[in-house]
């Protein structure tokens, strides 16, 4: 079948009794948009895998960034959970009182420095989040429902969003009857 007896403009062309050239001119015409269709599906596809290329580079970035930056970052977590344990001992004398007073100095420091970096500490009140707690210890109790984070053994830290080190905490269980 000829491409005139497809186009219904053709059809029409030829039974107003158009001139050769005129058909030749419309037939072109109609060339010329098929073509123009085409190469803006083209582009619409380049412009999608373009997107698509960026997207993925800047997921290659990210994941190469963290993957430098981790043993950093938890390095400084563990310098961050020395202070805890420095700050955790009580001070004897006056002496211990002012080197204390200058180790919360230096853990606060720390923690606007992670801060400013988008480390943050995990929450570590209300109910268990396996994606964010490791239960370090689960402790039998009447007083709190099952599931609940009664204490944090370590403190957990995201980065952008990410877990860098999940929070160890203590979750409550239910109280086991008494055995007959």
């Amino acid at each position: 079948m000829s491409q005139d007896a497809q186009d219904p403009t053709s059809t029409a062309a030829s039974e107003a009794g158009a001139t050769p050239r005129e058909l030749e001119l419309e037939q072109r015409c109609n060339e010329l948009g098929a073509k123009c269709a085409e190469l803006e599906a083209r582009w619409l596809r380049s412009q999608a895998d373009h997107q698509n290329a960026r997207r993925r580079a800047q997921q290659e970035l990210d994941s190469a960034l963290l993957r430098s930056l981790t043993p950093l970052l938890d390095e400084l977590l563990l310098v961050a959970d020395y202070l805890d344990m420095a700050l955790a001992a009580p001070p004897a004398g006056p002496e211990a009182k002012a080197l204390a007073a200058g180790v919360q100095l230096t853990r606060q420091k720390l923690t606007q420095a992670l801060e400013s970096v988008e480390v943050r500490a995990i929450e570590t009140s209300g109910a268990f989040d396996p994606a964010r707690h490791e239960a370090g210890e689960s402790r039998p109790t009447a007083e709190h429902p099952p599931g609940t984070i009664l204490a944090t053994g370590r403190a957990g830290y995201t980065w952008q969003g990410r877990i860098l080190r999940p929070a160890r905490v203590v979750v409550a269980i239910a109280p086991t009857p008494p055995a007959d």
